[in-house]
């Protein structure tokens, strides 16, 4: 059986067209992907991630035990604070890429995929046993308890101060959320209970994260959209968000990152700290950054009109004797940019920016180009 966010009942006044993702019933559009894609572009758009899970890390040892478990470093943060982060097996492949927030001196919240939320638990749970001093360290599965949602685009900031009563309480020191940097994260109230809310963004927008108890989550919700419609925001489901992510070379688990890949592979070597110390994974991936990965992610947009890419789809090289070089994990057209783009594994010879290639789509070979990441720019 399929499960449904605290804001299901809200997505049908709306009227929008639900579809199963990762065992969940989520709205795919309200009115067209490409409506609100643009709406994120030059507005602002409010999309449900509550399907997303939540694990509180705590106690004395809450920092060496996530040293030990993910792949950045957790030492960099002070409360109040993220940062991207990533879930390894010994052998490097990705459990899962999340988000990190310390949100007191000895308390960090995890943000995990929804896919991932029982092999992530398992797994924080099998290490924390193995762990040198499991009394001094607590976990917690919050996932059922809480709802959240992001607000995203770049008039978000017009309006979401007034959304909260200020100042913070707790988290990063701010007088409003406005005053939030990127990766801060802060309490407000919200109808007088606690919320948090961050500003970390998934769409390469400016953009803000609410975090709350389940119950409270479709009245933030409701209030957002009342106080946001003016300033042309419009409510967003997974259609828009996973052409935003894409043309800013965004990963998503199970596209760009699975078990059978590592961070080095998928692009996201900077949020490995190899100077940290000991970690799980860590010498397969200094390994691949000494010596280079077998396969490595790219961005591409076709250069003639051709059908969509589509993840699965087969890379071929360019000229008279082409080979198939790698797969295509994410692709579709892009709205701001009118053409098919995407990302792919291709072997290393064939990974640089302006390095010709194909995609094959139903059976007929498109001219496509490697380009640099992201594939949209702001400029453009």
């Amino acid at each position: 059986m399929m499960r449904r966010t605290p804001l299901f009942a809200a997505h049908q006044r709306l009227g929008g067209k639900v579809i199963e993702f990762g065992g969940w019933e989520m709205p795919v559009h309200y009115t067209s992907i490409i409506d609100e894609h643009q709406a994120v572009r030059s507005a602002a758009g409010i999309f449900d991630i509550s399907h997303m899970g939540e694990v509180l890390v705590s106690g004395p040892a809450a920092a060496r035990f996530l040293n030990q478990t993910l792949t950045n470093d957790i030492r960099k943060l002070q409360v109040g604070t993220g940062q991207y982060t990533l879930m390894c097996q010994p052998d490097g492949g990705v459990i899962d890429d999340l988000y990190a927030y310390q949100l007191e001196p000895e308390t960090y919240l995890l943000i995990i995929n929804a896919s991932r939320i029982e092999p992530d638990w398992a797994w924080l749970h099998s290490q924390a046993q193995a762990f040198t001093t499991p009394d001094q360290l607590q976990l917690k599965n919050v996932s059922d308890a809480m709802g959240a949602v992001a607000i995203q685009g770049p008039k978000t900031v017009e309006f979401i101060h007034t959304c909260f009563s200020k100042p913070s309480t707790g988290g990063w020191s701010a007088d409003s959320p406005t005053a939030l940097a990127k990766n801060q994260v802060a309490q407000f109230s919200f109808q007088g209970k606690p919320v948090w809310v961050s500003r970390t963004g998934y769409t390469g927008e400016d953009g803000f994260e609410v975090v709350c108890d389940a119950g409270l989550i479709e009245a933030v919700w409701e209030d957002v959209l009342a106080k946001g419609r003016a300033h042309g925001l419009k409510p967003a489901g997974l259609g828009a968000r996973d052409t935003l992510r894409t043309e800013v070379c965004y990963p998503l688990y199970g596209h760009e990152l699975n078990e059978n890949t590592t961070p080095i592979e998928a692009g996201v070597g900077f949020f490995v700290a190899l100077d940290k110390g000991e970690f799980t994974g860590r010498s397969r991936l200094a390994q691949q950054k000494e010596q280079g990965a077998p396969k490595k992610l790219v961005a591409f947009k076709l250069t003639e009109k051709g059908a969509p890419p589509r993840p699965g789809y087969a890379i071929w090289s360019a000229g008279p004797n082409p080979e198939k070089i790698g797969e295509v994990c994410s692709g579709t057209q892009s709205p701001s940019l009118g053409i098919g783009i995407g990302m792919g594994f291709v072997t290393p010879a064939q990974a640089k920016a302006q390095t010709p290639i194909q995609i094959e789509a139903r059976g007929k070979k498109c001219a496509a180009v490697v380009v640099a990441k992201p594939i949209y720019r702001k400029a453009n």
